[in-house]
């Protein structure tokens, strides 16, 4: 079922999918970036600061030293012991910190959601748990390892092999020059490491970029869906759209009583004028219709006792020329004159 409804996600992902995936704190992130960068990052301050530690550890070994030789464990002695340690690893940790944030923020830039903290029950069904089991991202995360191993050793390896000729040297150093020593092949090797995981992790982002674009895709229902929730479900709109026809038409028939003539053709096309000498430069067109409308204008003009008169051309030119509510134009005037002046004749011998 589950492989069924992934050949059915086709359709790459819209705005709006992303922008809510990302909103619930679902983005690609690559977990090897911030781990080899906090690595590589701690490696380079210690490198510069260097001479700094040195002299930090080198108080720190004879304050040891000297405590071990007198016995003397009081309270400035653990202060003292506090400060050693704040010292070392204060800095490390602002590092950490500072270095995690901006690698997140590298790959998916500033996201604030509580949504990853909120607990989820379907977390909790161990179907689902033993089938992550054996999901693709699973055996992603063992290749992986596999792989960091392979990096670690093969690199441990070669480190060793180029340093056992040095070991004849070892014996002869005091306690902090071989410490010293320690700390810059370890220095080396973990640098060497992190240059090697840097290419680790540009592959793993990469996977999970792709990983998480499979994971958005939508099945064309979805698409449909979502552009139902964005323009309006079209049934929907068609009703408001007949409802609004429907309006207009009736405020349209309210103007019918008004009219001063309708012009007929005779059958299919009925056109209601009004002239208002002061408000109007010409005549103008308060309602028009064509078969069963027209049938309803004559209808009405007929009940409020309008004048109807039949011009077959007069009629069809003023329907296609003229839209509701406008004026007619000034080629139409001469042949709308007349009919309003035999109008206005009729209501003179009533």
């Amino acid at each position: 079922m589950r492989e069924r409804d992934d050949a059915e996600r086709t359709e790459e992902a819209t705005p709006r999918r992303r922008e809510e995936a990302r909103k619930k704190g679902d983005v690609a992130k690559s977990r090897e970036i911030p781990a080899v960068l906090i690595i590589l990052f701690s490696l380079i301050y210690f490198y510069l600061l260097k001479n700094y530690y040195y002299r930090l550890f080198q108080d720190m070994f004879y304050f040891f030293i000297n405590i071990s030789h007198t016995g003397c464990i009081n309270l400035h002695t653990f202060l003292l012991s506090l400060s050693f340690t704040a010292k070392i690893l204060f800095p490390l940790f602002l590092i950490m910190i500072l270095v995690s944030i901006f690698s997140y923020v590298v790959q998916f830039g500033f996201i604030f959601s509580a949504d990853p903290l909120i607990p989820k029950l379907e977390k909790l069904n161990p179907v689902k748990g033993m089938a992550n089991l054996f999901s693709k991202r699973v055996l992603v995360e063992l290749l992986k390892a596999i792989f960091k191993v392979a990096i670690i050793f093969y690199i441990v390896y070669g480190f060793i092999k180029t340093e056992i000729k040095k070991i004849g040297f070892i014996y002869g150093l005091d306690p902090l020059s071989y410490f010293i020593l320690l700390a810059k092949d370890s220095w080396i090797l973990l640098f060497k490491i992190s240059i090697a995981f840097i290419l680790l992790s540009i592959l793993d982002y990469a996977f999970q970029r792709w990983d998480y674009e499979q994971s958005l895709k939508m099945t064309k229902q979805e698409v449909k869906e979502e552009l139902k929730q964005q323009e309006g479900d079209p049934l929907v709109k068609s009703r408001i759209r007949r409802i609004q026809r429907e309006m207009a038409r009736r405020r349209m028939m309210q103007e019918v009583p008004k009219a001063d003539v309708v012009i007929t053709n005779p059958i299919e096309i009925a056109v209601a004028l009004k002239y208002d000498e002061e408000k109007m430069e010409a005549p103008k067109v308060v309602a028009k219709g064509a078969g069963v409308l027209a049938l309803k204008i004559r209808e009405i003009a007929r009940r409020h006792g309008v004048p109807i008169v039949e011009n077959r051309l007069l009629a069809r030119m003023i329907y296609k020329m003229v839209d509701l509510g406008e004026e007619i134009p000034e080629s139409l005037y001469k042949a709308v004159a007349e009919v309003l002046a035999f109008v206005y004749r009729q209501k003179e011998r009533v």
